[in-house]
């Protein structure tokens, strides 16, 4: 079936190269005009002389037009089934979900050619979370298309209260859409985490750094680690679980403190090897003596989510690996990474080089860390590699 009869959207002639290499954001800037449409109405791009280029959501906003096909196709029930089951397909040639591991992403936005939606899969509960209005509006037809490809048993939830609009909040219910489950417990690498949906960060966890939690495990036993911004403790469990002497966790957040305390008991870890502190980041570590830690883990929030912010967050970057520095043991490792979409690598680097300069001491690379592969990133869309971490180690 073609020819659909969506609202056009003509695109000015110097974005049809973009378009051409399948970079999936069409700006506003680039519109040369376009039909009567709303916030997440479902358009079709036509060139300057007419010609279909593809068909996504549109949104009032810099980012104008989300691509989701580039054929003239219906984006209906059968679109999504078809889209979901593609995403499982890669899921699973990446061995996820197994005996070990029921957490992991299946649907990583641009990188799975759906601009614009994220769903977390904790065991048998997927959860949806819409970055845009046209996504959220097609809420029903995604959970729908989830029951289909995972089962009648499948409980899907919709978390997106945080990641639309302001001025479409009055529109958006969280909750349950399909099933329900009263408490999660997934398993991660064989360890055992709690998933708490509706006051969790996120999606209820950071999937993202599965891998980079692995990797430290393999250098944990008998260290001592601090690992900061730690959220329900996601480092702190594998270091432990693998050999850690003692963990100091610490986070601002008291919620995600109580989760983890629950973790290291689901976990069965003696209490004695782990300290939880509740503060300030910052406050806590001008608190530590020099050379106190094996391993120190630098995993903080977004500390820019604009452009604008960007030199704030690399001062910040900077402050507190240089903190994190003084603090390491000679010879120990330093596991520091960036959410931030708008710090790039190479700027990343640079900070993390202007605060080691600022520690005086010796430092080396010796890992370069990004998100694991159940969050792709489209090669034409390099904007979706935003998780940045380096492996120091600190002479």
């Amino acid at each position: 079936m073609s020819g659909t009869n969506y609202p056009a959207v003509f695109v000015k002639a110097d974005r049809l190269a973009a378009i051409e290499r399948f970079h999936p954001w069409i700006f506003s800037k680039g519109i040369k005009s376009k039909d009567p449409v709303r916030d997440g109405d479902l358009v079709k791009v036509m060139g300057p002389s007419g010609q279909y280029l593809a068909t996504g959501h549109y949104h009032d906003a810099a980012i104008a037009v989300r691509i989701l096909s580039y054929k003239d196709i219906p984006i209906n029930q059968d679109f999504w089934i078809a889209a979901i089951n593609r995403c499982l397909d890669r899921r699973k040639t990446l061995n996820l979900p197994n005996a070990h591991t029921t957490a992991y992403r299946l649907v990583h936005g641009e990188g799975d050619n759906l601009s614009g939606l994220i769903i977390d899969v904790y065991d048998k509960t997927a959860v949806i979370q819409c970055h845009t209005v046209g996504m959220y509006r097609s809420m029903q037809e995604i959970a729908t298309a989830l029951k289909e490809v995972f089962g009648p048993q499948t409980a899907v939830y919709n978390k997106s209260g945080n990641t639309l609009p302001a001025s479409f909040h009055a529109e958006i219910k969280d909750g349950f859409i399909l099933g329900k489950s009263e408490q999660l417990t997934v398993k991660e690498n064989g360890h055992l985490f709690h998933i708490d949906l509706i006051e969790g960060q996120k999606t209820g966890f950071f999937l993202d750094q599965r891998d980079n939690r692995q990797l430290l495990s393999s250098f944990a036993a008998n260290k001592k680690i601090l690992n900061l911004y730690c959220y329900t403790g996601g480092f702190s469990i594998y270091a432990l679980n693998e050999g850690a002497t003692y963990v100091c966790s610490v986070d601002a957040s008291a919620k995600a403190i109580s989760l983890l305390e629950e973790n290291i008991k689901l976990n069965e870890i003696n209490p004695e090897k782990h300290l939880s502190i509740t503060g300030d980041v910052k406050n806590v570590l001008k608190e530590i003596p020099r050379y106190s830690y094996d391993i120190i883990v630098v995993d903080p929030p977004a500390f820019a989510k604009s452009q604008y912010k960007s030199h704030n967050a690399v001062q910040a970057y900077k402050r507190i690996n240089a903190m994190a520095m003084d603090k390491v043991n000679r010879g120990g490792l330093i596991f520091t990474f960036s959410c931030s979409q708008v710090i790039d690598q190479v700027l990343f680097q640079n900070t993390i080089t202007a605060a080691a300069i600022e520690s005086g001491r010796d430092i080396r690379i010796l890992n370069t860390l990004s998100q694991g592969p159940d969050h792709p990133v489209n090669i034409f869309h390099p904007e979706g590699k935003y998780l940045k971490g380096l492996v120091l180690q600190v002479e």
